[in-house]
């Protein structure tokens, strides 16, 4: 009890929790742009269409980031970059196809849980190699 309860940390503990979860959300990311990837013909003329790109340059940004991205993160690769595009990507997601709106049928509750989960890897990476 008393070592859950304890601020402080071990380098395997923390190493282990990032590992947990790069698997987890970026293994969840794969699944969820892989849909995207597979469907990319019918799907690319109603996409959004993102900063007046094109709906197809949108969705190739989109597939990017949430297969490939998501991919180079499970696997350790590109770990800073990969988190930053699916960071950009999620916060797109929820502020601009969702409205910000949380909840509700067209809610944005996943791409926040994600934008969140992304954000944590990159702060806590960033965190970790500072202390060294």
């Amino acid at each position: 009890m008393k070592k859950l309860l304890s601020t402080k940390y071990s380098t395997g503990a923390f190493n282990t929790e990032a590992l947990l979860l790069r698997f987890v959300f970026g293994g969840a990311m794969m699944y969820h742009g892989y849909g995207k990837l597979v469907g990319f013909g019918g799907m690319k003329d109603t996409f959004m269409n993102f900063l007046g790109l094109g709906s197809s340059i949108s969705l190739a940004l989109v597939v990017f980031a949430e297969f490939f991205c998501a991919l180079f993160l499970v696997l350790g690769l590109f770990t800073r970059f990969a988190a930053i595009a699916l960071i950009i990507c999620m916060a797109v997601a929820f502020f601009m196809a969702h409205k910000g709106v949380i909840f509700g049928e067209h809610g944005g509750e996943m791409a926040l849980l994600y934008l969140g989960a992304f954000t944590t890897l990159l702060l806590s990476w960033a965190r970790k190699n500072q202390c060294r």
